[in-house]
């Protein structure tokens, strides 16, 4: 459990604050959705408390414990998957980001491991109007820095649920979770122009899109080393005085 929820004590959060001219918290969310017979529904949960657990390793940030019900509606053909609306999800982040500033921290960084969480954009964007310090990471360029290093072999854009990069990512953090199957389940679909109204189920019936038998450990530890470094850059803008 220590990998998905904070060990830290109120005096653990004072001390760290004490020793920075700026606080930044960091939210991991997932989503609980399928990800194929052989990854587990929280798969998402898994992912983003990963990197946001490298990035605490690294940087001097407060951990949050992680949003693990998302916008998973292009999921919904499958069992087991739940979701929140978008309005929802939009309110928990504000009102966690509000509490946040009452405490003195002033900073959230947002970790998402779902691309279907498309409002997390918006919260930042709006927030970021009204002049709070809020950040959503990683981006697709952090995702393709990260890729390239670990020598992840499929493109991001057929790499979309459930396959190198994620199978890798789980192999390397929680490989206890992941059940037989994934080396024979790959499967390519790269023109998802209508995934919107049809969802996954419109291109996909085992819920894979991606090829998840390439996945190895090591790329997962190379994927999250190389997130934690991107995320360097947003730390320094976060915490700047400009």
């Amino acid at each position: 459990m220590s990998d998905l929820v904070p060990a830290d004590t109120t005096e653990d959060v004072r001390t760290r604050g004490a020793g920075v001219s700026r606080q930044v918290a960091v939210l991991p969310v997932g989503s609980f959705e399928q990800h194929g017979p052989y990854l587990p529904l929280a798969t998402d949960t898994l992912v983003a408390c990963a990197v946001a657990r490298e990035i605490a390793g690294a940087y001097p940030v407060h951990l949050l414990p992680p949003v693990t019900i998302s916008c998973s509606h292009e999921h919904a053909a499958w069992p087991g998957t739940v979701s929140i609306s978008s309005v929802t999800l939009h309110a928990v982040v504000r009102d966690i980001a509000a509490s946040l500033r009452r405490s003195g921290v002033d900073t959230l960084v947002v970790v998402n491991g779902h691309g279907g969480n498309y409002v997390l954009g918006n919260v930042v964007q709006e927030s970021s109007a009204r002049g709070e310090r809020m950040a959503l990471f990683p981006a697709a360029e952090d995702w393709e820095e990260a890729r390239e290093r670990a020598g992840v072999v499929t493109s991001l854009l057929t790499d979309m649920h459930a396959g190198e990069m994620e199978t890798s990512i789980l192999l390397h953090a929680h490989p206890e979770m992941l059940r037989p199957g994934y080396e024979s389940s790959d499967f390519v679909a790269d023109d998802r122009r209508h995934l919107l109204t049809l969802g996954m189920s419109g291109y996909t019936d085992s819920g894979v899109i991606g090829r998840p038998s390439l996945g190895s450990a090591e790329k997962g530890k190379e994927l999250l080393a190389s997130l934690a470094d991107s995320f360097g850059a947003y730390f320094s803008m976060l915490t700047s005085d400009a």
